[in-house]
């Protein structure tokens, strides 16, 4: 199956936490990253996802945020460090890629956001993605 999300990174499951509705998995990537997703509980199982489960993480590239540093007193969860390698602007929105251990991820944002920061080819960032924004796939 062929999909328009951009950022897709391999992982496996280190831990799964359920609540009554929704849950929480941590998941190691490939480059040795920790994100969380927030998901359905029924996800969670319809998934068999269980810690050691091989995942792939999923997140469309309107849902990542770029920070020019580490933020604290955020409440979102999933900081990915990274060097931005493109930006690719034309209009209102601009396409900027980061490159991030073992890949690399896109973030749509507006121009305006690329001028404010001054984001360029080689400036480190952080990439921030709200856990309720990253999907996950059995494999």
């Amino acid at each position: 199956m062929s999909l328009s999300i951009r950022n897709q990174f391999p992982g496996t499951v280190t831990a799964v936490t359920a609540g009554a509705v929704m849950a929480t998995v941590k998941v190691r990537l490939a480059g040795g990253q920790e994100v969380t997703a927030a998901i359905t509980l029924e996800a969670v199982q319809d998934l068999g996802l269980t810690e050691g489960a091989s995942v792939r993480t999923l997140v469309k590239s309107t849902e990542v945020s770029l920070a020019t540093g580490a933020v604290a007193g955020l409440s979102i969860r999933n900081q990915i460090p990274g060097t931005i390698t493109d930006v690719a602007t034309g209009g209102a929105m601009a396409s900027v890629k980061v490159s991030v251990e073992g890949g690399e991820l896109t973030s749509a944002i507006t121009e305006d956001a690329v001028t404010d920061l001054g984001l360029a080819p080689g400036m480190p960032v952080v990439a921030l993605i709200k856990s309720t924004e990253i999907s996950l796939a059995a494999v």
